[in-house]
């Protein structure tokens, strides 16, 4: 039975590689399912970074379940009546596979640091300035709020707009959002971007984006932040200049008459 469990045990490699090569393959059973579609800029330099590491790993771990494998079948305990034999190794094997990975993880390193800057070190300028953010973006037990900067481009101002958990942008415009957490932990997460940003209450923060694709698209909370976390969901909308503005219009029309009803009411 000793060389069954072996079998067995090589199963798991088998079945982990399968299940890989169905999901990268186009019009396979599991297509469209590994990444959410990419709709930004940067997007492919944060896809490629994954792969790599995923194929990486993939090969690793197929080159280790087989010497596992093969260590359980020729030294199975029922064929090999012999007691074991304990030898001191190989100094030089050892070093081998202590500076092989090392190398490795400094490859990584030095691979990822271009989409780490592009994504969070090189800030958006704009007529020789920081680029103000379009909206600000709170987190909060279990919705995101979301206050857009007015004709200033200040938030804070009696002119800005409010908005709970749609967040309506420009397609092919770089956006900046400032993030915020009201109470707990948060994680604003937009897959189809490829930005997750933990938010950390009584910190501000900046994102910033540009998407080339209009459509629907959901923003989630990353982070287990509470008995209703599964339904911290919110809308990323992408449109174009004009219906971005034409929606502007409209919510900032609406937003002033619930105003003035409120007011006459009170």
């Amino acid at each position: 039975m000793g060389r069954f469990w072996s079998l067995l045990f090589l199963l798991v490699p088998v079945l982990g590689v399968a299940v890989f090569v169905f999901a990268v393959v186009p019009g396979g059973v599991f297509d469209n399912h590994w990444l959410p579609e990419d709709i930004s800029q940067h997007g492919k330099v944060i896809d490629d970074l994954f792969m790599f590491i995923l194929y990486l790993t993939g090969v690793i771990f197929i080159v280790t379940g087989a010497l596992m494998f093969w260590f359980c079948w020729k030294y199975d305990a029922e064929k090999n009546p012999e007691p074991v034999k304990f030898t001191h190794g190989s100094h030089t094997l050892e070093i081998v596979w202590s500076i092989l990975p090392a190398a490795v993880l400094l490859f990584i390193a030095i691979f990822q640091m271009d989409a780490w800057a592009d994504n969070k070190m090189v800030y958006p300028i704009k007529d020789g300035k920081k680029k103000p953010p379009l909206a600000l973006v709170t987190g909060r037990q279990f919705e995101w709020r979301i206050q857009y900067a007015g004709p200033d481009e200040t938030i804070g101002t009696e002119d800005d707009l409010h908005i709970v958990n749609d967040l309506h942008i420009p397609v092919n415009e770089e956006v900046v959002l400032r993030v915020q957490s009201q109470d707990v932990l948060h994680s604003f997460f937009l897959p189809n971007v490829r930005i997750k940003h933990d938010l950390v209450p009584g910190m501000q923060q900046h994102v910033w984006f540009q998407t080339k694709k209009t459509g629907l698209y959901d923003i989630v909370c990353a982070e287990l932040c509470g008995w209703g976390h599964y339904k911290m969901r919110g809308r990323l909308i992408v449109e174009s200049e004009e219906d971005f503005e034409a929606w502007y219009a409209n919510a900032v029309q609406e937003q002033t008459r619930t105003s003035h009803n409120v007011e006459s009411d009170n």
